[in-house]
């Protein structure tokens, strides 16, 4: 099947140099940190408290309100404390965190019986997977299970498998799928049965031969799932761009996939969807690839989560000091202050490159080739929106498609004057983000006013009220003594 023509795109060095390199499991260290976030949504609350033992796989933090996810502990121990801690995110902010001490005893909390999926309804399917904390392990870390009942209540014929991959450095799903098919293909057996049987493409770019191979020869016993191969283009992995590649359907601005009747997971969200439903355990850990010229010993390795960078780089080897670390891939990840970062649900990579790897092009004035126009995926102007944010003019720059920028950096890559169009994105989605809690912070505030006007309003009439008929409880007593004084006294004679 041919694919329908897309816009855009870059063909950067790809560097899969442990695409050969078999998955090999990590010790988990003596401490773990849990980032309390580690999802789109409101972070997970704690259920356990300092002090209290815990056995891996227990739940430790409740997803809360409609959109959250559970987090499990990924080893038996007690928790120390819950502290502020440096998020994963290049300011390196504190987040909320639970410290769990690892015993080394590997005890395990009491999980629920395997079952046949099979034999499971959509919102049974939907229910495992939120107990078991299964978020979208792409790296946008969407609830799973949010997801899938998004899906059931639309009507949803096209589930994509995204196996693209397409970043550089990165190889983790391609090993999952050569490693593990049958449990890759199990887990999108399950999502298919959740939303009731819908055409399943498995989407795989087509210089990971091999994974095609081995994930068509598995799928030739379902009637309803396909692989199909896609071109070797950055950002063929991209939501928007794989479902028009496969589809021909554009997801229209501010809206869903869902709404144009498509659902996509990432195949590593598949294979921690067979192990939730199929055998009720949690997610405690994620394959990353570990890769850059500063690594001693590259690969993919299956990692506990809450591990530090800082541990993993020890385990795996340092040639030299990182000239940067980045938390994904090269193009979308992103460079964190340093080591000390916990390895989270979204990260599917980390890499630690030399200085070779990272120096920077000379930036230069613009030439006006158009480059990066051709190279945007989503059709903007990068060059027209980036010069409006140097002028800090962001509400112009949303009025010709800020918004609809998917970060991909294929601009900034493009350029060949070497401007880092995409900072200049990046800083003005910040801005959105910073304006939109301003402004729930303003409504709040606001509500939190009117509320106290009202209040004041309703004591106010009502001490009035209370005035008012203490008055004329007054003049009732008045008149009353008034009448009774009167009937006392003796009548006149004429």
């Amino acid at each position: 099947m041919a694919g329908f023509p897309i816009r855009g795109g870059v063909h950067p060095e790809e560097r899969k140099l442990t695409s050969d390199i078999t998955i090999m499991r990590v010790p988990t260290p003596g401490r773990l940190i849990l980032p309390l976030k580690q999802h789109i949504g409101a972070p997970a609350k704690p259920c356990r408290v300092p002090g209290e033992i815990v056995y891996k796989g227990a739940l430790v933090a409740r997803g809360q309100g409609n959109v959250s996810a559970h987090i499990h502990a990924p080893c038996s121990g007690y928790v120390e404390d819950i502290i502020d801690w440096p998020a994963p995110h290049p300011s390196g902010l504190p987040t909320k965190a639970m410290v769990v001490i690892n015993d080394g005893r590997e005890i395990r909390e009491d999980v629920s019986v395997p079952v046949n999926p099979f034999y499971l309804r959509p919102e049974v399917i939907a229910e495992r997977v939120a107990q078991s904390g299964v978020v979208g392990l792409g790296g946008a870390t969407f609830p799973a299970a949010v997801k899938l009942t998004l899906g059931q209540s639309h009507r949803t014929p096209v589930l994509i498998i995204n196996g693209c991959e397409c970043e550089p450095y990165l190889t983790c799903d391609d090993r999952l799928m050569q490693e593990r098919t049958q449990d890759v293909m199990g887990g999108i057996s399950i999502l298919a049965q959740a939303l009731n049987g819908p055409e399943t493409i498995i989407a795989i770019e087509e210089n990971k031969p091999e994974a095609i191979r081995l994930m068509h020869k598995a799928a030739e016993k379902f009637g309803n799932i396909r692989v199909m191969p896609v071109p070797t283009r950055y950002p063929m992995g991209s939501e928007k761009q794989l479902i028009e590649f496969i589809t021909g359907r554009q997801v229209p601005a501010g809206k869903l996939s869902a709404d144009i009747g498509v659902m996509l997971h990432n195949i590593a969200t598949a294979y921690a969807v067979n192990r939730a439903v199929r055998e009720g355990k949690p997610l405690t850990t994620r394959i990353v690839t570990v890769a850059g010229e500063a690594i001693v010993r590259p690969g993919n390795y299956e990692i506990p989560l809450g591990m530090l960078i800082s541990d993993l780089l020890e385990f795996c080897g340092l040639k030299e000091d990182p000239a940067r670390i980045v938390m994904g891939g090269p193009m979308m990840g992103q460079a964190i202050p340093h080591a000390g970062i916990p390895v989270t649900k979204g990260c599917n990579g980390v890499l630690a490159m030399s200085a070779a790897e990272v120096a920077r092009r000379v930036e230069h004035p613009c030439i006006r080739c158009g480059t990066c126009v051709d190279a945007c995926p989503m059709g903007l102007s990068p060059l027209t929106m980036a010069r409006l944010l140097m002028r800090d003019k962001l509400d112009a720059a949303v009025d010709i498609g800020l918004k609809d920028c998917i970060l991909c950096g294929s601009c900034s890559f493009a350029c060949p004057s070497g401007i880092p169009l995409a900072h200049y994105f990046n800083y003005g989605k910040g801005e959105l983000v910073s304006r939109a809690q301003q402004k729930q912070k303003d409504d709040e505030i606001k509500r939190l006013i009117l509320g106290r006007q009202v209040r004041m309003e309703r004591q106010e009439k009502e001490r009035e009220e209370a005035m008012a008929r203490r008055k004329a409880e007054i003049a009732a007593r008045k008149a009353a003594q008034a009448a009774a004084e009167q009937a006392d006294k003796p009548m006149e004679v004429a």
